[in-house]
């Protein structure tokens, strides 16, 4: 994909990832009912992209609609959620949706979601246009949360990260592994990362779970990540990123100490959840070395943000816990 959105690097700035100058992309009211819209997937589309978006409505009711975009930068988001119809099971019962990913693989895009079935478990979806989608399985139990698929399959087999928890506000969480042969069994549970210890890298102590798609690089698999800190003013969201092993991701070869991007804007600050930076997806152009992470600002809105993929992978290895 060599037109994913882009913004230079301003001169004052040294960071290795930049907020793009416009944020935020996406306002919280870009549809009639909504409350808010953030924590949202985009994927190239035809000639453009197709994205799944979080938009609580004004009951706060949480729910995923399909949108569309030349630019990926400028959206038309559906005005009515997405309807599932049956995939591979009958069972499509959804209490909510909320926090989607969307991701390409070999034959349809497959959207995971935290679905409301007795309490937050990962919903899994499909489609081959985003008009028509199919539920199929959940893949886990409750209670579980940031279920994210690996693009391409690991030793033959499916694999998604994603964060076992609790029903509530989870004051805690780890990354997990899991496999499957058919995008309905899952098994082969490993862990692949834990918060880390205060005094190294308090920003990702409390919890962490995995944002984006992972993306295959030289350097083992790319995955950005959000951690988070529990401070006397809540839970305060932040973005890292890590190198997984190729062929084993449940091992970590190198994480970020210091956090790529964390809330410091007003729109990241101050919200319906203040001080939330939050990745959902992400566009990449390795050709031309460019890294596009879409994110979700105070649990309100969507922002966009900046880096060289070369650049974020040498930090992660040079800035490694």
């Amino acid at each position: 994909m060599s037109t994913i959105p882009w913004q230079d690097r301003p001169e004052n700035s040294k960071d290795v990832m930049w907020r793009y100058s416009e944020n935020p992309i996406i306002d919280r009211y870009s549809i009639p009912s909504s409350n808010s819209i953030f924590n949202s997937a985009v994927v190239p589309f035809g000639d453009g992209y197709a994205g799944v978006f979080r938009c609580d409505n004004k009951a706060v009711q949480m729910n995923i609609f399909a949108g569309f975009s030349k630019d990926g930068i400028n959206w038309d988001i559906n005005h009515e959620p997405i309807e599932m119809k049956s995939g591979n099971t009958e069972m499509i019962e959804s209490a909510y949706k909320y926090d989607p990913r969307v991701v390409w693989i070999e034959d349809r895009y497959w959207i995971t979601w935290c679905n409301g079935y007795n309490g937050p478990t990962i919903g899994i979806g499909y489609t081959f246009d985003f008009k028509e989608f199919f539920q199929c399985e959940n893949a886990f139990l409750p209670f579980n949360r940031n279920g994210v698929l690996f693009p391409q399959k690991i030793n033959g087999k499916y694999a998604m990260l994603s964060r076992p928890s609790d029903n509530g506000h989870t004051p805690f969480g780890d990354i997990w592994i899991s496999y499957s042969p058919d995008m309905k069994y899952w098994g082969e549970h490993r862990l692949v990362m834990k918060p880390s210890p205060f005094e190294q890298s308090a920003w990702q102590c409390t919890k962490v779970g995995a944002g984006p798609i992972p993306i295959l690089t030289d350097e083992g698999w790319l995955m950005i990540y959000h951690g988070v800190i529990n401070t006397c003013n809540g839970f305060r969201y932040a973005m890292g990123s890590a190198l997984l092993d190729v062929d084993s991701p449940d091992q970590v070869k190198y994480r970020t100490q210091p956090y790529l991007l964390g809330p410091a804007e007003a729109y990241e600050m101050v919200g319906d959840v203040p001080n939330v930076v939050f990745p959902c997806a992400a566009l990449h152009d390795i050709e031309e070395d460019k890294l596009a992470v879409y994110y979700g600002a105070a649990d309100t809105h969507v922002a966009i943000a900046f880096g060289k993929l070369s650049e974020v992978i040498e930090f992660t290895k040079n800035n490694s816990l």
